[in-house]
């Protein structure tokens, strides 16, 4: 059964009880929110509780930050990023474990998703409309090739064959961050909870025994939303042209680069995709956005529990085949 009940266009209003509590916060470059239910209100010391649970979930995610972080010096990516090529590297389990689940989603996109696009990617500036030149994107557009990161699972270990290799995982590690935050909710007791990372979110349980109700906005109108979607124990995320870019000349340059021309993708407005948990949600919808409608669809539909809400470079909506044959 499709995780999608239905859609519909109406607004839940916000329940300000008392046992829910929420706080949203600026992390990874992007705006963070969480939200949960903790049941012992009557207790005093459960609102200290509670608070606590608030500042570890900012604190996880300033953490994830510090760790995969391409534009902080001290970060463990930015160690990567300024190896020798041929020196292999030990990194840390959590972030080895994230490189390999990128690896998998490369291999499942035909490299459509690949961290290695930042090989040209770090010459973009979108505050100050800045991107590389022509002559730039040739020379370096053959260094985004996932299978230049070379993965040591018995050493955690990691090199690039490449040395023009850079790496970033702004299509994955949000997910990530997300993730961890619920399990960290999870792990105190909360059953009912939100918490989401600019486009990407998650959520368990319910809110006040009712679906919560997630909206996409419409790509090209922030006051708008194409759907309000009724969910339960599920992921989302949402992959747009909108979120950092600029226009030059009438074309649109933006960060979601497509790792075979080393340019803005530009087939879709946005992407959107459910899955179970916010990683996988994060990569496909990255992913989903370079391949466009068809290739994309084809993908989303061959994938089991995994289903998404596109907007194509004219402006039309499609749906996958769970979602369609649903309505």
């Amino acid at each position: 059964m499709s995780r999608l009940l239905f859609i519909t266009f109406l607004c839940l209003s916000f329940n300000a009880s008392a046992k829910w509590y929420s706080h949203s916060f600026e992390i990874m470059g992007t705006q963070a929110k969480v939200e949960f239910e903790w049941s012992q209100l009557n207790d005093l010391s459960s609102e200290t509780k509670a608070k606590e649970l608030i500042q570890q979930v900012v604190s996880e995610m300033s953490r994830v930050d510090r760790l995969m972080s391409p534009f902080k010096t001290n970060s463990e990516l930015s160690m990567i990023n300024r190896q020798d090529s041929k020196q292999a590297i030990k990194i840390s389990k959590e972030l080895f474990k994230l490189l390999e689940k990128a690896n998998h989603f490369s291999v499942i996109t035909h490299g459509a998703f690949d961290i290695s696009f930042s090989s040209v990617g770090y010459l973009y500036e979108y505050r100050k409309n800045i991107r590389p030149t022509d002559e730039q994107i040739q020379s370096l557009k053959s260094a985004i090739n996932y299978k230049n990161i070379k993965l040591n699972k018995e050493n955690h270990t990691v090199y690039f064959s490449d040395p023009r290799i850079k790496i970033d995982l702004g299509g994955i590690a949000k997910g990530h961050a997300v993730d961890m935050c619920i399990e960290l909710l999870q792990s105190a007791g909360v059953k009912n909870a939100y918490v989401s990372a600019g486009g990407d979110s998650r959520l368990i349980g319910k809110k006040n025994d009712r679906l919560w109700y997630i909206g996409v906005r419409h790509p090209r109108d922030e006051n708008k939303l194409l759907v309000n979607l009724p969910l339960e124990e599920v992921s989302l995320s949402t992959s747009g042209d909108y979120e950092r870019f600029f226009i030059e000349d009438g074309v649109r340059y933006h960060h979601i680069i497509d790792p075979n021309t080393g340019e803005s993708a530009k087939y879709m407005q946005s992407a959107t995709v459910l899955a179970d948990d916010s990683t996988t949600a994060d990569a496909l919808s990255t992913s989903l956005f370079v391949l466009g409608v068809k290739k994309g669809m084809e993908l989303i539909n061959s994938l089991p529990g995994v289903s998404a809400i596109v907007v194509d470079r004219h402006g039309k909506m499609f749906v996958s085949k769970d979602l369609s044959e649903s309505n």
